[in-house]
């Protein structure tokens, strides 16, 4: 891009990018980029009023404004000036991806590195096209580390990531059944999240490698630099001590480190936990730090959350779910020592012309357990036969769940981030 030297010195003078204007903040540039829905370049004169020291348009003239950059297309010029940026940073990058578990995954991570670094990471799930070029112009020169979470729904996507993030390190959580609609099954999910370690071969990247998953040692195969970890033949080794209420790890070799307490549901989030690990014993944190960090992080945005309401118990896992998350998180909670258990399942999204084998497969696993209460909500589960509540809608179960005055129970809400299943929270408001 031409002028890339003109636009990068705008942005030292001014490090702070926004691309709504209704979130400007006084000296910050504003990248006017355009959706389905939206033109940022209709907005200029907001932005200008707001405060913005600079306004990147592809549309319109720049009226011989100094506060107006014209280019040809604002989104790759976000993106061009995120890369320069990055090739100034020269610290490592460890990006991360997967189907299941990447914001816990970061956020662990974070938590662990920032006990030693100065250490910047995705901030909430800015983890696409533009979250991660977005990310990459919130870090700070005085960076020591950075953490860049990376979402996919499609092929090429993770290695257009990379093109821009230029990763030193990497991390695939896993590989389940999510956005298969996108990635045309599950070798699709494979190819496409592999598409990190396709970035750090040639380059001589590390990668974090959970050993559990045949398939996730299959596909780093190639890479010069491992590091393991799992609950056997691995460098960083753990398993589960507890799952109820929390998640407790026994960690048993790679580290001096020896029971974990966490304030994390599930047992799933043991990969997650072992990861954060492995990851700050690479780096050098001391194991009082990586500890400390683990114990202290607290799970928020609905995922894995425990909340208490009345006396009433409610495992809020709300943010999002596939067909692996979804049995991860039915199957994790069936194994709860707990009368009164209920669960309350928001249908899934994006699976494609698998959607409704896949929530056939997840009534017929619910059908395994014995349940206070079985509450669908919405989407294909209208199409499956099943002997359960079903609501179109979270608003309606929410009603139907206020009705019932629930006193000790213990319910999971879970479903996808379309079904605004954390609605359902409102039930027990007082």
């Amino acid at each position: 891009m031409k002028d890339i030297e003109k636009l990068y010195t705008a942005y030292l003078a001014h490090p702070h990018v926004q691309t709504d204007t209704r979130k400007i903040a006084e000296g910050e540039i504003f990248f006017a980029l355009k959706g389905p829905n939206f033109n940022g370049n209709n907005f200029v004169k907001q932005a200008l009023d707001a405060g913005a020291s600079l306004v990147v348009i592809d549309e319109g003239e720049s009226l011989n404004d100094p506060r107006i950059f014209k280019t040809e297309n604002t989104l790759l010029a976000l993106q061009e000036l995120a890369l320069h940026h990055r090739k100034q940073l020269h610290i490592p990058f460890i990006a991360i991806t997967g189907s299941n578990g990447k914001t816990t995954t970061k956020e662990l991570i974070h938590a662990v590195l920032s006990a030693q670094f100065r250490t910047s990471t995705t901030k909430g799930n800015l983890n696409n096209h533009i979250g991660v070029p977005l990310t990459i112009l919130d870090i700070r020169t005085d960076a020591e580390i950075a953490v860049i979470e990376m979402g996919a729904n499609h092929r090429t996507e993770i290695a257009s990531y990379c093109r821009y993030a230029l990763p030193t390190h990497g991390i695939i959580t896993n590989c389940g059944k999510a956005h298969l609609e996108g990635f045309g099954g599950t070798e699709g999910v494979r190819q496409g999240k592999g598409e990190l370690y396709d970035h750090l071969r040639p380059t001589g990247g590390t990668a974090f490698v959970m050993t559990d998953y045949d398939y996730l040692k299959e596909m780093s195969k190639g890479l010069h630099h491992v590091v393991s970890y799992g609950t056997r033949d691995a460098q960083v080794t753990g398993m589960v001590a507890q799952s109820s209420p929390f998640l407790e790890v026994q960690m048993t070799g790679g580290t001096m480190l020896n029971r974990i307490p966490t304030l994390l549901v599930g047992d799933y989030n043991l990969p997650n936990v072992l990861v954060a690990v492995a990851v700050g014993e690479y780096f050098g944190v001391p194991s009082e730090k990586i500890q400390e960090a683990i114990i202290n992080y607290v799970p928020s945005n609905s995922r894995s959350q425990l909340v208490h309401r009345g006396s009433n118990r409610i495992i809020l896992d709300a943010y999002n779910a596939n067909p692996s998350s979804m049995r991860a998180a039915i199957e994790n909670f069936a194994r709860q020592h707990d009368e009164s258990k209920i669960i309350v399942i928001g249908a899934m999204a994006e699976l494609g012309l698998e959607s409704v084998h896949e929530h056939r497969e997840i009534v017929e696993l619910i059908r395994k357990y014995n349940w206070k209460d079985v509450i669908l909500v919405g989407g294909d589960f209208s199409k499956v036969d099943h002997p359960y509540r079903y609501f179109s809608d979270a608003t309606l179960a929410k009603d139907w769940i206020k009705e019932q005055n629930l006193l000790e129970a213990v319910i999971l809400i879970k479903g996808s981030r379309s079904m605004r299943m954390e609605m359902v929270m409102e039930a027990f408001d007082e």
